[in-house]
């Protein structure tokens, strides 16, 4: 129990709650399928019942396993890293940032394409906090599944942020996966990073990213 406790207590607030937070709602959505909850914390497509409320609720918001159990891994994995070293204000800060400007890209991608498709999910954020491990510890090795030799995380960031823009853009029959949203929050975090940097800058305090 003591090493449970231990283990439990190591990891941050800010990312703790955020896992505690999207298995309670993950739990939620699927004993009220009936409701259904999903769909009204999803981001629906403006005009078909779109409110800003949902550009919180849905990157909290999954129903398939396999989606929130590697979501939630990514944040384990490297939110705790990010939080432990900005500290939970500013990691806070970015992780809703990068979420709300993923949704809003995907709304944008909604709009100009006619699509009617509800999205859910912590992707955009996710994409958010890799971008920003890429760029907090570049030379980073990161084991990649199935690739047996490690990745710098530079690269692999440039990496899935090349992919995700093809795919994007291939629109495969069938694809149901937010591309733009994932390339949305890395947007929004590289924007986010930068302009803490440049107002580090400005006011001789020097900048920790």
């Amino acid at each position: 129990m003591t090493d449970n406790n231990s283990f439990i207590n190591s990891i941050p607030p800010v990312t703790k709650n955020i896992l505690i937070i999207n298995l309670i709602v993950f739990a939620a959505c699927n004993l009220l399928k009936a409701v259904p909850l999903s769909l009204i914390l999803a981001i629906k497509p403006i005009g078909l019942g779109f409110s800003a409320y949902q550009l919180i609720t849905y990157m909290f918001t999954h129903v398939d396993f396999g989606h929130f159990f590697f979501n939630m891994f990514a944040v384990f994995m490297f939110g705790r890293i990010i939080e432990s070293y900005w500290g939970t204000k500013r990691y806070i800060i970015y992780y809703l940032v990068t979420g709300i400007g993923a949704g809003l890209i995907q709304l944008l991608v909604c709009f100009l394409t006619g699509s009617f498709a509800y999205t859910i999910g912590a992707s955009g954020a996710v994409f958010g906090l890799l971008l920003a491990f890429g760029m907090l510890f570049p030379n980073a090795p990161i084991y990649i599944m199935f690739i047996p030799i490690p990745i710098k995380a530079k690269y692999m960031v440039i990496g899935y942020g090349i992919l995700e823009l093809l795919f994007g853009i291939s629109d495969r029959a069938g694809d149901n996966v937010a591309h733009f949203a994932h390339l949305g929050g890395m947007l929004f975090g590289i924007l986010l990073i930068f302009y803490w940097k440049k107002k580090g800058a400005n006011n001789g305090n020097g900048f920790y990213y």
